[in-house]
């Protein structure tokens, strides 16, 4: 491998190559992560739809199958077992935690005394500024071309924004799949690339074949679009008749299934009655105007599950990428890799190649 791969990221992470996989809730377990690190990426375990003994199953399952540390955990502070997911990447000693809504700057603190990196994910510039002064590491951008929850500002904006307004090394997510996309993140500034939709799309991933079936149907970009009917919030997934039909629901029709979707995630994960109706007081106190919101995200995580793991896409949300469009089939996580890392130092080598010429070469004078 070329000097030019080696980057902060691979630095401080201690990866073969500058490539990460995001965390995927129902999608980004042990088996993934695990391939992920066998192919010298970086790997991040999902813990959000995890109870607590299950992440510290899936931790040592990694653990036991790599020999290695050096992969990380991620989680919200807003599910009920924070606290336990917290401790479990301090006593396992991981590599780096992820989060979207932040902990405290007494958790960031814990985890830099334990040697743990902070990378959270973010989505605008400002986003960026204030997750470096609550003591991120690193910062992930992803932009609009990102599955799941994202923004509104494409990869090719963002990125710059977020390099001009942190000091920390920045990683590039949203609209990457390929070796070309590395070595275009690399000469932007970035200190490498984050991908979820093309990890799901692996040999790997553990989603249901009938899902990933969905996932390579997609040709046009556009079949992956933004929605604001699962939580309020911008969510990028597949377009299907679920979606269609959720959005086209009354806001009564909407409130009525998440609250069905809340109870059934109670029932499910053993969250206790007094932990929800915390969460929504809680809300209601800081945040009067986005309590239908915080109802309505808890549609995600089951709705998630109905096409992530219970292999029901036409039944539930699909997150995803515009990516999808360009991916056409599956592969291991190992031939991904290997082959975003070729394309990559190809590229970079013909764009060295090209600019070492002489000027009068380069400006086709003959000698």
């Amino acid at each position: 491998m070329s000097a030019w791969l080696q980057s902060e990221l691979t630095r401080r992470l201690g990866c073969r190559y500058p490539v990460v996989q995001t965390a995927m809730g129902w999608v980004a377990d042990a088996n993934l992560v695990i391939g992920t690190t066998r192919a010298g990426g970086f790997g991040f375990l999902a813990a959000a739809t995890l109870n607590t003994a299950q992440t510290r199953s899936e931790i040592e399952r990694v653990i036991a199958a790599t020999g290695s540390r050096n992969f990380g955990l991620n989680f919200h502070m807003f599910q009920e077992n924070a606290a336990d997911c917290v401790d479990l990447a301090i006593d396992f000693g991981l590599k780096a935690v992820s989060y979207g809504r932040g902990p405290d700057a007494g958790t960031v603190q814990r985890f830099k005394d334990a040697g743990i990196l902070c990378i959270p994910t973010v989505g605008a510039a400002k986003h960026a500024i204030k997750a470096v002064q609550m003591g991120a590491d690193l910062i992930t951008v992803q932009g609009g071309e990102g599955g799941g929850h994202t923004g509104g500002v494409p990869s090719s904006i963002l990125l710059p924004q977020v390099l001009d307004a942190v000091d920390v090394p920045v990683i590039a997510a949203g609209g990457f799949a390929t070796g070309r996309g590395l070595a275009a993140a690399l000469a932007a500034g970035a200190c490498g690339i984050a991908m979820g939709t093309r990890f799901l799309m692996s040999r790997e991933s553990p989603t249901p074949a009938s899902t990933l079936e969905r996932y390579l149907r997609v040709k046009d970009p556009q079949q992956v679009r933004v929605t604001l009917a699962v939580d309020g919030m911008r969510h990028r997934m597949i377009d299907n008749a679920f979606i269609n039909r959720l959005e086209n629901a009354s806001g009564l029709g909407r409130l009525l299934i998440a609250l069905r979707s809340a109870w059934s995630w109670k029932q499910q994960t053993g969250m206790s009655g007094a932990h929800m109706l915390a969460v929504l007081l809680k809300v209601l106190r800081e945040e009067p105007e986005a309590l239908a919101q915080a109802v309505m995200a808890a549609n995600q995580p089951v709705l998630l599950k109905r096409s992530m793991q219970d292999g029901r896409p036409d039944e539930g949300i699909l997150p995803s990428g515009q990516v999808a469009a360009a991916i056409d089939q599956l592969a291991s996580c190992e031939t991904i890799i290997s082959e975003i890392v070729a394309q990559a130092e190809a590229c970079l080598a013909e764009l060295y190649q090209r600019h070492a010429q002489p000027t009068f070469e380069r400006a086709g004078v003959r000698q």
